[in-house]
Protein backbone atom coordinates (compact mmCIF):
# COMPACT_ATOMS: atom_id res chain seq x y z
CA UNK A 1 0.00 0.00 0.00
CA UNK A 2 0.56 3.39 -0.50
CA UNK A 3 2.66 5.38 2.39
CA UNK A 4 2.76 9.11 2.16
CA UNK A 5 5.62 10.73 4.08
CA UNK A 6 7.33 14.28 2.58
CA UNK A 7 6.10 12.73 -0.54
CA UNK A 8 7.44 9.83 -0.74
CA UNK A 9 7.14 6.02 -1.12
CA UNK A 10 8.60 4.18 1.42
CA UNK A 11 9.40 0.67 -0.35
CA UNK A 12 9.90 -2.69 1.52
CA UNK A 13 13.98 -2.55 1.06
CA UNK A 14 13.53 1.32 2.69
CA UNK A 15 14.83 3.28 -0.36
CA UNK A 16 12.29 5.91 -1.62
CA UNK A 17 11.09 7.01 -4.95
CA UNK A 18 9.55 10.12 -5.37
CA UNK A 19 6.02 9.86 -6.42
CA UNK A 20 4.27 11.80 -8.92
CA UNK A 21 0.91 13.56 -7.86
CA UNK A 22 -0.42 13.42 -11.50
CA UNK A 23 0.10 9.77 -11.87
CA UNK A 24 -1.06 9.17 -7.92
CA UNK A 25 -4.21 10.69 -9.13
CA UNK A 26 -4.79 8.10 -12.28
CA UNK A 27 -3.89 5.41 -10.14
CA UNK A 28 -6.61 5.94 -7.42
CA UNK A 29 -8.74 6.80 -10.10
CA UNK A 30 -7.88 2.67 -11.31
CA UNK A 31 -7.95 1.93 -7.90
CA UNK A 32 -12.17 2.95 -7.53
CA UNK A 33 -12.75 1.39 -11.28
CA UNK A 34 -10.88 -1.95 -9.64
CA UNK A 35 -13.35 -2.12 -6.57
CA UNK A 36 -16.07 -1.72 -9.17
CA UNK A 37 -14.81 -4.20 -11.26
CA UNK A 38 -14.87 -2.11 -14.26
CA UNK A 39 -11.76 -3.78 -15.33
CA UNK A 40 -10.98 -1.95 -18.74
CA UNK A 41 -11.45 1.28 -17.06
CA UNK A 42 -9.09 0.82 -14.09
CA UNK A 43 -6.36 -0.60 -16.82
CA UNK A 44 -6.63 2.54 -18.77
CA UNK A 45 -6.06 4.71 -15.55
CA UNK A 46 -2.90 2.71 -14.51
CA UNK A 47 -1.83 2.65 -18.08
CA UNK A 48 -1.92 6.57 -17.79
CA UNK A 49 -0.12 6.53 -14.60
CA UNK A 50 2.20 4.02 -16.28
CA UNK A 51 2.97 6.65 -19.05
CA UNK A 52 3.82 9.91 -16.36
CA UNK A 53 6.12 7.51 -14.34
CA UNK A 54 6.99 4.08 -15.78
CA UNK A 55 9.50 3.66 -12.66
CA UNK A 56 6.80 2.83 -10.10
CA UNK A 57 6.04 -1.01 -9.48
CA UNK A 58 2.73 -0.48 -8.00
CA UNK A 59 1.43 0.78 -10.91
CA UNK A 60 2.08 -2.82 -13.44
CA UNK A 61 1.31 -4.62 -10.34
CA UNK A 62 -2.27 -3.12 -10.13
CA UNK A 63 -2.52 -3.17 -13.97
CA UNK A 64 -1.25 -6.90 -13.58
CA UNK A 65 -4.50 -7.63 -11.54
CA UNK A 66 -6.53 -6.27 -13.32
CA UNK A 67 -5.46 -8.57 -16.78
CA UNK A 68 -5.59 -11.21 -14.30
CA UNK A 69 -9.47 -10.84 -13.57
CA UNK A 70 -9.68 -10.34 -17.11
CA UNK A 71 -8.27 -13.90 -17.53
CA UNK A 72 -5.47 -11.89 -20.20
CA UNK A 73 -2.15 -13.75 -18.21
CA UNK A 74 0.28 -12.62 -21.18
CA UNK A 75 -0.35 -9.53 -19.99
CA UNK A 76 -0.30 -10.41 -15.87
CA UNK A 77 2.43 -12.05 -16.18
CA UNK A 78 4.43 -9.07 -18.60
CA UNK A 79 3.16 -6.37 -16.04
CA UNK A 80 4.38 -8.80 -12.93
CA UNK A 81 7.28 -9.29 -14.12
CA UNK A 82 8.09 -5.32 -14.64
CA UNK A 83 6.54 -4.85 -11.50
CA UNK A 84 9.45 -7.26 -9.76
CA UNK A 85 11.84 -6.07 -11.86
CA UNK A 86 11.60 -2.61 -10.87
CA UNK A 87 11.06 -3.51 -7.23
CA UNK A 88 12.53 -7.44 -6.30
CA UNK A 89 11.85 -6.58 -2.60
CA UNK A 90 7.76 -6.23 -3.34
CA UNK A 91 5.94 -9.96 -2.94
CA UNK A 92 3.09 -8.34 -3.99
CA UNK A 93 4.48 -8.46 -7.73
CA UNK A 94 5.85 -12.25 -6.87
CA UNK A 95 2.45 -13.18 -6.25
CA UNK A 96 1.25 -11.95 -8.90
CA UNK A 97 3.79 -13.40 -11.32
CA UNK A 98 3.21 -17.05 -9.96
CA UNK A 99 -0.33 -16.42 -10.40
CA UNK A 100 -0.17 -15.54 -14.43
CA UNK A 101 2.29 -18.24 -15.09
CA UNK A 102 0.40 -21.10 -13.03
CA UNK A 103 -2.68 -20.27 -15.50
CA UNK A 104 0.14 -20.37 -18.53
CA UNK A 105 1.01 -23.74 -17.66
CA UNK A 106 4.54 -22.34 -17.38
CA UNK A 107 5.39 -24.60 -14.28
CA UNK A 108 9.27 -24.42 -14.14
CA UNK A 109 9.09 -20.59 -14.26
CA UNK A 110 6.07 -20.68 -11.55
CA UNK A 111 8.53 -22.89 -9.08
CA UNK A 112 11.33 -20.60 -10.05
CA UNK A 113 9.53 -17.13 -9.08
CA UNK A 114 7.84 -18.30 -5.60
CA UNK A 115 11.22 -18.95 -4.40
CA UNK A 116 12.44 -16.11 -5.15
CA UNK A 117 9.90 -14.25 -3.60
CA UNK A 118 9.90 -16.75 -0.42
CA UNK A 119 13.88 -15.79 0.01
CA UNK A 120 12.89 -12.36 0.51
CA UNK A 121 10.09 -13.09 2.81
CA UNK A 122 9.84 -16.88 4.11
CA UNK A 123 6.77 -16.68 5.76
CA UNK A 124 4.49 -15.24 3.61
CA UNK A 125 1.18 -17.43 3.45
CA UNK A 126 -0.18 -16.25 -0.38
CA UNK A 127 3.79 -17.29 -1.28
CA UNK A 128 3.48 -20.65 0.89
CA UNK A 129 0.05 -21.89 -0.74
CA UNK A 130 1.30 -21.03 -4.05
CA UNK A 131 4.32 -23.24 -3.12
CA UNK A 132 2.30 -26.11 -2.24
CA UNK A 133 0.12 -25.53 -5.67
CA UNK A 134 2.83 -25.36 -7.68
CA UNK A 135 4.40 -28.52 -6.64
CA UNK A 136 0.72 -30.14 -6.65
CA UNK A 137 0.88 -29.25 -10.38
CA UNK A 138 3.84 -30.30 -11.00
CA UNK A 139 2.98 -34.06 -9.73
CA UNK A 140 -0.01 -34.19 -11.47
CA UNK A 141 1.77 -33.25 -14.69
CA UNK A 142 4.76 -36.01 -13.82
CA UNK A 143 1.95 -38.14 -13.35
CA UNK A 144 -0.29 -37.98 -16.52
CA UNK A 145 2.94 -37.69 -18.69
CA UNK A 146 3.68 -41.05 -17.03
CA UNK A 147 0.39 -42.63 -17.73
CA UNK A 148 1.08 -41.56 -21.56
CA UNK A 149 3.98 -42.88 -21.98
CA UNK A 150 2.93 -46.37 -20.44
CA UNK A 151 -0.13 -46.03 -22.90
CA UNK A 152 -2.34 -47.16 -19.70
CA UNK A 153 -5.61 -46.56 -21.68
CA UNK A 154 -7.60 -49.36 -19.74
CA UNK A 155 -7.51 -46.20 -17.06
CA UNK A 156 -8.83 -43.43 -18.23
CA UNK A 157 -10.87 -42.59 -15.40
CA UNK A 158 -7.41 -42.17 -13.35
CA UNK A 159 -5.95 -39.87 -15.98
CA UNK A 160 -9.15 -37.98 -16.00
CA UNK A 161 -8.70 -37.52 -11.99
CA UNK A 162 -5.37 -36.40 -12.67
CA UNK A 163 -5.78 -33.66 -15.68
CA UNK A 164 -6.06 -30.60 -14.67
CA UNK A 165 -9.28 -28.97 -15.69
CA UNK A 166 -9.40 -26.54 -18.58
CA UNK A 167 -10.10 -23.27 -17.48
CA UNK A 168 -9.84 -23.88 -14.05
CA UNK A 169 -7.41 -21.44 -12.03
CA UNK A 170 -5.08 -22.47 -9.71
CA UNK A 171 -6.95 -20.16 -7.01
CA UNK A 172 -9.77 -22.81 -7.50
CA UNK A 173 -7.91 -25.48 -7.47
CA UNK A 174 -6.22 -24.26 -3.77
CA UNK A 175 -9.48 -24.11 -2.68
CA UNK A 176 -10.37 -27.43 -3.30
CA UNK A 177 -7.33 -28.81 -2.21
CA UNK A 178 -7.74 -26.93 1.21
CA UNK A 179 -11.57 -28.18 1.15
CA UNK A 180 -10.06 -31.80 0.70
CA UNK A 181 -7.36 -31.64 3.34
CA UNK A 182 -10.02 -30.25 5.71
CA UNK A 183 -12.62 -32.80 5.39
CA UNK A 184 -9.68 -35.59 5.80
CA UNK A 185 -8.14 -33.28 8.94
CA UNK A 186 -12.24 -33.73 9.96
CA UNK A 187 -12.64 -36.96 9.46
CA UNK A 188 -9.30 -37.96 11.56
CA UNK A 189 -10.54 -35.01 14.12
CA UNK A 190 -14.09 -37.43 14.39
CA UNK A 191 -11.98 -40.71 14.58
CA UNK A 192 -9.46 -39.87 17.34
CA UNK A 193 -12.97 -38.33 19.54
CA UNK A 194 -14.26 -42.13 19.54
CA UNK A 195 -11.39 -43.42 20.69
CA UNK A 196 -11.31 -41.27 23.51
CA UNK A 197 -14.83 -42.28 24.53
CA UNK A 198 -14.23 -45.49 24.00
CA UNK A 199 -11.22 -44.85 26.78
CA UNK A 200 -13.64 -43.11 28.90
CA UNK A 201 -16.06 -46.11 28.14
CA UNK A 202 -13.15 -48.19 29.64
CA UNK A 203 -11.98 -46.02 32.68
CA UNK A 204 -15.99 -46.35 33.62
CA UNK A 205 -16.07 -50.18 33.28
CA UNK A 206 -12.98 -50.69 35.56
CA UNK A 207 -13.86 -48.07 38.10
CA UNK A 208 -17.66 -49.88 38.65
CA UNK A 209 -15.36 -53.18 38.57
CA UNK A 210 -13.51 -51.98 41.02
CA UNK A 211 -16.44 -50.91 43.03
CA UNK A 212 -17.93 -54.05 43.21
CA UNK A 213 -14.73 -55.76 44.50
CA UNK A 214 -14.33 -53.47 47.54
CA UNK A 215 -17.41 -55.25 49.04
CA UNK A 216 -15.61 -58.57 48.64
CA UNK A 217 -13.92 -59.94 51.84
CA UNK A 218 -10.23 -59.19 51.39
CA UNK A 219 -9.34 -62.60 51.73
CA UNK A 220 -6.55 -63.75 49.08
CA UNK A 221 -8.39 -67.19 48.91
CA UNK A 222 -10.75 -65.84 46.81
CA UNK A 223 -10.10 -66.88 43.30
CA UNK A 224 -12.03 -64.92 39.96
CA UNK A 225 -11.51 -65.11 36.49
CA UNK A 226 -9.73 -62.24 34.92
CA UNK A 227 -10.21 -61.42 31.04
CA UNK A 228 -6.99 -61.55 29.57
CA UNK A 229 -7.33 -60.67 26.08
CA UNK A 230 -9.64 -63.76 24.74
CA UNK A 231 -8.69 -65.87 27.60
CA UNK A 232 -9.55 -66.06 30.73
CA UNK A 233 -7.42 -65.98 33.59
CA UNK A 234 -8.04 -67.88 37.25
CA UNK A 235 -6.68 -64.83 39.61
CA UNK A 236 -6.98 -63.65 43.39
CA UNK A 237 -9.13 -60.06 44.05
CA UNK A 238 -5.76 -58.59 44.82
CA UNK A 239 -4.24 -59.36 41.31
CA UNK A 240 -7.30 -58.29 39.73
CA UNK A 241 -7.43 -55.12 41.53
CA UNK A 242 -4.02 -54.21 40.53
CA UNK A 243 -4.37 -55.05 37.24
CA UNK A 244 -7.52 -52.96 36.95
CA UNK A 245 -5.44 -50.35 38.56
CA UNK A 246 -3.07 -50.59 36.01
CA UNK A 247 -5.35 -50.61 33.34
CA UNK A 248 -6.89 -47.40 33.92
CA UNK A 249 -3.88 -45.59 34.30
CA UNK A 250 -2.89 -46.94 30.74
CA UNK A 251 -6.18 -45.45 29.84
CA UNK A 252 -6.08 -42.27 31.61
CA UNK A 253 -2.10 -41.62 29.21
CA UNK A 254 -3.93 -42.42 26.35
CA UNK A 255 -6.55 -40.26 26.85
CA UNK A 256 -4.88 -37.59 27.45
CA UNK A 257 -2.77 -38.77 24.56
CA UNK A 258 -5.07 -38.54 22.58
CA UNK A 259 -6.78 -35.24 23.93
CA UNK A 260 -3.74 -33.35 22.81
CA UNK A 261 -4.16 -34.73 19.18
CA UNK A 262 -7.32 -33.71 18.83
CA UNK A 263 -6.45 -30.47 20.04
CA UNK A 264 -3.79 -29.93 17.49
CA UNK A 265 -6.12 -30.75 14.92
CA UNK A 266 -9.11 -28.42 15.85
CA UNK A 267 -6.03 -25.99 15.89
CA UNK A 268 -5.27 -27.27 12.11
CA UNK A 269 -8.64 -27.26 11.17
CA UNK A 270 -9.08 -23.83 12.27
CA UNK A 271 -5.79 -22.69 10.32
CA UNK A 272 -7.33 -24.83 7.52
CA UNK A 273 -10.72 -22.75 7.39
CA UNK A 274 -9.18 -19.26 8.06
CA UNK A 275 -6.93 -20.11 4.52
CA UNK A 276 -10.04 -21.05 2.52
CA UNK A 277 -11.63 -18.19 3.82
CA UNK A 278 -8.57 -15.77 2.69
CA UNK A 279 -8.46 -17.70 -0.78
CA UNK A 280 -12.35 -17.20 -1.72
CA UNK A 281 -11.39 -13.12 -0.83
CA UNK A 282 -11.60 -10.58 -3.69
CA UNK A 283 -8.26 -9.52 -4.81
CA UNK A 284 -7.34 -5.62 -3.57
CA UNK A 285 -5.14 -3.31 -5.20
CA UNK A 286 -2.47 -1.09 -3.84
Amino acid sequence: SLQKELGCYQSPNNSKTMVNPAAEEKKELGNKAFAAKDYDEAIKFYSEAIEIDPTNHVYFSNRSACHGSQSNWKSAASDASECVRLDPTFTKGYYRLVTAQLELQDLENALTTVKQGLNIDPDNSQLLRQLRTVKSKRRTVKRAAAAASNSKASEPSSLQRTTPVAGSSPLSNEVLELQEQYVNTNREYKTLKAHIAKSQKEQKINEITKSELETLPTSHEIKMYQAVGKAFLLSSRNEVMESLEESTKLEKKRENDLVQKMEYLEKKMNSQQSNIQELLKTPTAE
